[in-house]
């Protein structure tokens, strides 16, 4: 199916224009299937009529066979209005939902990754979903309802004044009584829906809790507190639940009675306009059609009050997601395929941090091609904020450039063409060795698993690059993780290459190993390393320190000498102390 081309996929009026040929389509076809509806209650009268006329011998049989005929015919004309008509909201449905999804999907991959960590991105994810689901249904719902509620009750009022309009005026007096009160359960509803969409979330979240948690509960004797937390929350949902349900669709019988109570001024006045005594003679036939008219003109009041309730179900829902629903950001760009060419980064007098705090300030470093710089600092200093600077997503005060280019004016695709990083966090996927180097890239993995000596572990374990890694690299240790995600930044290496923590629990024979591969193999790349592990920064080109919010930038011998935290750090872990602990 061919994607469809949402403009401002943050507007509901948006998703309608998107889909207009689709929306042609329903409105011809609605138009004759409603219209069309009238011929129930117009040929039905002329059946009564015909059938009293037979009794008292003024018809045929003939008569009301031929009548029967059209009637039959009339029906299934309006019946494939109706088929077409009920296909294209479907269509135009299921077109919304999936272009609210795409958006959906779009915002969260291209969203900050830690506000999503922040808000819980698995019931962040349930709750969308749902709420797309809500968005569209409400918007079908409404398409649906502006044909067989809106076009079919003007129509049934046409005809109820075209028989006579005093007895129309008088029994239609109950239907704006009818709409008044679903109007004033609009609040209602709205804040029932919205109380249960809170007590869902809280459900989903306290079950992702105590599934996800589950060994660390029993481990503490924590599984009756934690079972007990999740039973309210399930009692709080069902009562919720019931709430809004009874809003939502028990009060229809309310709204029909209100409505139907214009059935006996109906019968009263039109019992005396065929006895000729009333505003206008009748026979039968126009009686019969009068009633059935206004019957199934009271029927749809019910309809109508459904579709405000839907409507603002959907309103709530879309509240929620609105901020979700940005333009697509097209992912088309294969770095891969774009020439690598030697570039520096340089970072002059910048500050930066998370959430508005200055974590690090006036920091200045500069590393050339074919350099290797090591990164270093206590536990918090900012290691992984440099980072992520260079990623794009940390805002920062001062200038920092890529080959001389200012990194806040470079296009996204500028900066996937110049920088590869691996984070501390390997972000593994759920499948092979293969999978997870390559990316789906034409790729010699078999040479990146030699590098970070993987090949020798698959090796002992008897496995192939085929074998599963397990969720997020679950059957894996944590330095056969981080080697794994360097053998994927190695495999897809730009100009620049940030490793934040890549030997983390590696053993220090296979990190010179490792470190030997990567300066045979990338002698003209800008490496930065960020690691607490100082075995090797010796033989790294310079070393940036951060300490106390600020950086010095030096080489190891120099900084040796200026900077005593550094010195008692490499001093500790060159008696032979376990550096990973430091």
């Amino acid at each position: 199916m061919q994607k469809q081309k949402v403009v401002h996929p943050d507007r509901i009026m948006s998703y309608f224009l998107a889909n207009i040929p689709v929306l042609i389509i329903v409105t011809i076809s609605g138009l004759i299937y409603n219209i069309g509806m009238l011929a129930g209650p117009y040929f039905e009268g002329r059946l009564a009529q015909t059938l009293y006329d037979i009794i008292g011998g003024r018809s045929k049989f003939s008569d009301m066979v031929q009548i029967a005929f059209f009637y039959i015919i009339a029906i299934l004309i309006v019946q494939a209005g109706r088929a077409v008509k009920r296909f294209g909201v479907r269509r135009f449905a299921n077109n919304v939902s999936s272009s609210m999804r795409r958006n959906l999907y779009n915002s969260l991959v291209h969203s900050d990754q830690q506000k999503l960590q922040k808000e819980g991105l698995g019931s962040l994810l349930t709750k969308a979903i749902s709420d797309v689901d809500a968005c569209s249904e409400g918007m079908r719902k409404f398409t649906t309802e502006i044909f067989d509620t809106g076009v079919v009750m003007i129509a049934y009022v046409c005809m109820l004044v075209h028989y006579d309009f005093r007895l129309a005026i008088l029994s239609c007096m109950f239907t704006p009584i009818a709409y008044l009160a679903a109007d004033r359960l609009k609040t209602v509803v709205t804040r029932a829906n919205a109380e249960y969409k809170k007590s869902a979330a809280a459900l989903s979240g306290r079950t992702m809790d105590r599934i996800g948690n589950a060994l660390t509960y029993r481990v503490y004797g924590r599984e009756k507190n934690r079972d007990e937390a999740y039973e309210r929350s399930l009692s709080d949902y069902e009562k919720k639940s019931a709430k809004a349900n009874l809003f939502e669709s028990s009060m229809a019988p309310l709204y029909d009675a209100i409505a139907m109570l214009g059935t006996v001024l109906v019968i009263y006045f039109g019992a005396k306009n065929v006895q000729g005594t009333g505003w206008t003679a009748w026979n039968i036939a126009a009686f019969t059609t009068f009633l059935s008219c206004f019957t199934k003109l009271a029927t749809k009041v019910s309809h109508a009050a459904k579709l405000f309730n839907s409507v603002q179900k959907a309103a709530v829902s879309w509240k929620r997601i609105k901020p979700l629903m940005k333009d697509s950001v097209e992912d088309s760009f294969d770095p891969d395929k774009v020439p690598v060419r030697p570039q520096g980064v340089e970072f002059s007098d910048v500050t930066c941090g998370y959430d508005g705090e200055k974590m690090l300030k006036h920091i200045s470093f500069e590393a050339k091609p074919g350099q290797i710089i090591g990164v270093t600092g206590g536990v918090a200093s900012g290691k992984s904020l440099l980072g992520r600077v260079l990623l794009g997503e940390v805002p920062y005060e001062g200038a920092v450039t890529i080959g001389g280019k200012d990194l806040g004016s470079m296009t996204e695709r500028e900066k996937l063409e110049a920088v590869s990083y691996s984070g501390h966090d390997p972000e593994l996927l759920s499948t092979s060795f293969f999978d997870n180097i390559s990316l789906g890239s034409d790729i010699d993995v078999d040479r990146f698993l030699q590098m970070t000596c993987l090949d020798e572990d698959l090796k002992n374990m008897h496995r192939s690059a085929d074998w599963p890694v397990g969720e997020g690299g679950a059957m894996l240790s944590g330095g056969q993780q981080a080697r794994l995600s360097l053998a994927r930044a190695l495999a897809h290496a730009r100009s620049i290459l940030v490793l934040d923590d890549p030997f983390a629990s590696v053993d220090k024979v296979t990190e010179t190993k490792i470190l030997k591969e990567i300066r045979r193999e990338f002698p003209d790349r800008t490496i930065i390393i960020m690691t607490h592990r100082l075995y090797h920064f010796p033989e790294f080109d310079c070393v940036l320190y951060l300490h106390n919010g600020h950086g010095t930038f030096l080489p190891h011998d120099k900084m040796l000498e200026k900077e005593p935290g550094y010195r008692a750090l490499y001093e500790e872990q060159a008696k032979g102390g376990d550096y990973d602990d430091i």
